[in-house]
């Protein structure tokens, strides 16, 4: 692995973290849509998310036996789900939101902290 992907895999673990500390506030999913505050959380954590769709974008063309690896992570899901906040924004679920900070994201920082680690 490069160097370029090590310093890659920081950027999305930092976004994980980020991501991760906005939504320990968020206690159920509509915490999102009650307040003001819980839909600035909510668009904050989105945008994180994308930002991690797209670095993982970025190093999957370059490391794609991550998919090899982790099958336990579905990366190209993460992928269109990137092109998906992207492109319809507007369509975005908060509840699918909280599923994904509160059961994909802890599994994905798990891998992206090995990775790290193993380089």
């Amino acid at each position: 692995m490069s160097e370029t992907i090590k310093y890659t895999l920081e950027i999305i673990l930092d976004h994980i973290n980020v991501s991760e500390k906005r939504f320990s506030e968020i206690k159920e999913s509509s915490d999102f849509i009650n307040t003001e505050y819980g839909n600035t959380l909510l668009d904050a954590i989105v945008a994180r998310l994308q930002a991690v769709g797209e670095n993982i974008k970025r190093i999957y063309k370059n490391y794609p036996h991550l998919e090899n690896k982790y099958p336990e992570i579905e990366w190209q899901k993460i992928i269109l789900f990137r092109d998906f906040i992207s492109h319809h924004y507007e369509k975005l679920d908060y509840e699918l939101i909280f599923d994904i900070c509160k059961e994909d994201l802890p599994k994905l920082k798990a891998v992206i902290e090995n990775e790290i680690k193993n380089y």
